[in-house]
């Protein structure tokens, strides 16, 4: 007689180590709690269909934050709601990934009711598994935006009241007006023929992006008999008695035969492509006979920062076009307080000739400070061997590090000199690009005017550009 051995899918991990603790065989889920039960058809199905490799799943703030624990795909955590919005990203970059969303109703219908509903209205290629218990059961079972009317919880102790609170929101119907959506359907974690139900809903929601045909939305209606304060049999009855009157299961828009699949590529475009986008077009043909060095294996992470009104966003939004005309990849990243004008503000610009995976930067080999707080919030975060120029017309106790190198540049001063200080920031501009050397000064001479547009600092922008070149010459 041949024995069959029940294993879990190969998607789902045999041990789960990163849990830790004394059982590491299960979840962390609560007993009845409908999460395992709704883990393991997702898992089955990625494993039947043979997307292993190339899943990621999005969790965001939640019972499932955990998600991680479980699932051997690719993982992803995101803030609280933010789950489309981190999904869309890492699709759009990454267009054969099959992106899975999974969210609770206090996540998603909560602080991520926008970011659901613009996800869904694009038609982003991604599959979204809305687990609803009509309760918030991570922190402490507070009343939910799909909590029911009467519904007891500890911020409704006297039941929801539609004066008081509002009615349910039904995310299924609301997303199925939407036209970008493919399909979108309810079920629920009851007895075997719903769980049935629930693994073909899963099955047919991940086969649908599978064929590239866009946006699906499985609503899973599942118990939480800790926040119901229910034993597990009750809870799974109270699902169909109650919960499911409120919130009825079924179909609500299915266009999976109406639709052609469509097919999404990453293009990297030509650098004169770029000069188009950003509307300087013109450059391309001024730059045809301009000497443009060798592009060699390179990659800077800066850190610009100042005081608003220096420019310093300016700066290195002028450094990351530059850079991208001579065809590295670039990004540029602006960070600056609610003050804007007189408060802090600082940017990050990578340059690099491979792909750059995020734009943030927490070690810089670069930083120019232009201001003396600016100096004493990054100076430390440089890495060994980077740089640091700074403005010493502004900043009179020089970076204390002996395993960078320090060039101070009298940017603010200089540029009172030509005219203005509002030009310091070109300064700092040229003093960088005759440091690092791979940038072409001819190239720059005729770029800023079409990268900085206003005409008035057209002249002085070029004689601050360069006397920055000449300050730092050996």
């Amino acid at each position: 007689m041949k024995t069959s051995i029940l294993q879990k899918p190969a998607s789902f991990y045999d041990i789960f180590v990163r849990k830790g603790g004394p059982q590491m065989g299960n979840t962390h889920y609560c007993p009845g709690c409908g999460h395992g039960i709704l883990h393991k058809l997702i898992a089955e199905a990625i494993s039947d269909f043979g997307i292993q490799d190339r899943t990621v799943l999005v969790s965001p703030v939640g019972c499932s934050v955990f998600a991680y624990y479980y699932f051997d795909v690719g993982n992803i955590q995101a803030a609280h709601g933010r789950a489309p919005a981190v999904a869309t990203g890492y699709k759009r970059a990454n267009p054969n990934a099959i992106m899975i969303s999974y969210q609770g109703d206090g996540d998603l219908a909560a602080i991520g009711a926008n970011e659901i509903l613009q996800a869904a209205n694009r038609g982003e290629h991604m599959t979204v598994f809305f687990v609803n218990n009509a309760i918030y059961g991570m922190t402490g079972g507070q009343m939910a935006p799909t909590t029911l009317i009467g519904q007891k919880s500890t911020t409704s102790p006297y039941g929801r009241s539609a004066q008081n609170e509002g009615y349910p929101l039904h995310m299924s119907e609301i997303i199925a007006t939407l036209e970008a959506p493919v399909y979108v359907e309810r079920v629920m974690l009851t007895d075997a023929k719903n769980i049935a139900r629930t693994r073909k809903a899963v099955r047919k929601a991940l086969n649908i992006q599978i064929e590239k045909k866009g946006f699906s939305f499985v609503e899973v209606l599942s118990a939480c008999p800790t926040g119901w304060k229910m034993s597990a049999v009750n809870a799974k009855k109270w699902i169909g008695d109650v919960l499911s009157k409120q919130f009825e299961p079924g179909v609500k828009k299915d266009e999976s035969e109406n639709r052609n699949p469509l097919i999404t590529m990453r293009t990297q475009p030509h650098f004169e492509e770029y000069h188009r986008l950003l509307d300087i077009k013109s450059l391309t043909d001024m730059i045809r006979n301009v000497p443009v060095p060798d592009l060699r294996k390179t990659l800077d992470e800066i850190k610009i920062a100042g005081f608003g009104g220096q420019g310093v966003l300016s700066m290195g939004y002028a450094l990351a076009n530059i850079a991208m005309g001579h065809q590295y990849q670039v990004s540029w990243l602006p960070s600056y307080g609610p003050e804007m004008r007189g408060g802090t503000a600082n940017c990050s610009v990578k340059i690099s000739d491979e792909r750059i995976g995020s734009p943030i930067i927490d070690n810089p080999n670069i930083l120019i400070a232009m201001n003396k707080p600016s100096l004493k919030r990054f100076e430390n975060e440089v890495m060994p061997g980077g740089m640091i120029l700074y403005d010493s017309g502004l900043i009179d106790t020089p970076p204390a590090r002996d395993d960078i190198r320090i060039i101070p540049v009298n940017a603010t001063d200089e540029a009172d000199k030509l005219g203005s200080t509002r030009a310091a920031n070109m300064i700092m501009l040229g003093a960088y690009v005759q440091l690092r050397g791979y940038l072409s000064e001819a190239y720059i001479s005729k770029a800023l005017p079409l990268i900085i547009k206003n005409k008035v600092f057209h002249e002085l922008n070029d004689r601050a550009f360069k006397r920055g070149m000449e300050m730092v010459q050996t």
